[in-house]
């Protein structure tokens, strides 16, 4: 059976207040000394919590999150989902199943941070490319990467090279040290020049369909 993946992608320029905020989102919105980070925190915040209050039925300031002892909050009951903003976006992934999502906006990286990050078989994707087809190759690994231990939710403990993923158009788990790769689905997401996007998905073996919620709203990079 095909497991289904839902995206939503909204900007995170204007601000929507605190109405939508817990206590402590509010508190810690006002924390940030730059008022843009404020207002994008609490854009990319009352965005998921709209979202997740409109699938439940639930108000979004009632909703109750919890974390796992990795801090990956979770919702009691479901749907599984998780969170990422990059440039000025937020992408927001639900799924069935364990499922994480991670966006980036293209800029200029350092060959060590492949080296320092990366697996064997990453790094040696790599190696015959230059200028903007390492730079597309290297953010295409890293949100595959991403957004598959933000899945698993166990943070920075995992350690990044005991798996590989595909540095080329097809988006695939190719190695997982400590499971099965193939119950694991990667898909790219469709964000444009300059972006990179991918979701990972615990699929079972199964496809995994993308179905974009963004609405009438402009992709990043379009």
């Amino acid at each position: 059976m095909e497991v289904a993946v839902d995206l939503w992608l909204w900007s995170l320029g204007q601000d929507p207040g605190d109405g939508p905020l817990s206590p402590t989102e509010r508190a810690r919105a006002a924390r940030f000394l730059r008022p843009a980070d404020a207002v994008a925190y609490r854009a990319a915040h009352a965005g998921l919590r709209t979202i997740l209050g409109a699938v439940t039925g639930c108000a979004p300031a009632a909703l109750a999150f919890q974390t796992t002892a990795q801090g990956k909050p979770l919702l009691p009951g479901g749907p599984a989902f998780n969170l990422s903003h990059a440039g000025g976006w937020a992408a927001l992934a639900m799924a069935p199943v364990a499922v994480g999502v991670d966006i980036e906006a293209h800029r200029p990286v350092e060959p060590e941070v492949a080296t320092r990050f990366f697996s064997a078989a990453e790094q040696a994707a790599l190696a015959p490319l230059a200028g903007a087809a390492w730079r597309q190759a290297f953010f295409r690994i890293w949100t595959r990467k991403e957004a598959f231990v933000k899945a698993l939710g166990a943070g920075l403990s995992h350690p990044l090279d005991s798996f590989d993923v595909t540095a080329g158009a097809d988006a695939q788990l190719a190695r997982h040290a400590a499971g099965r790769a193939a119950d694991w689905a990667l898909i790219d997401l469709p964000l444009g020049t300059g972006w990179a996007g991918a979701v990972a998905v615990e699929a079972g073996g199964a496809p995994a369909r993308l179905r974009l919620r963004a609405g009438a709203m402009p992709l990043p990079g379009h």
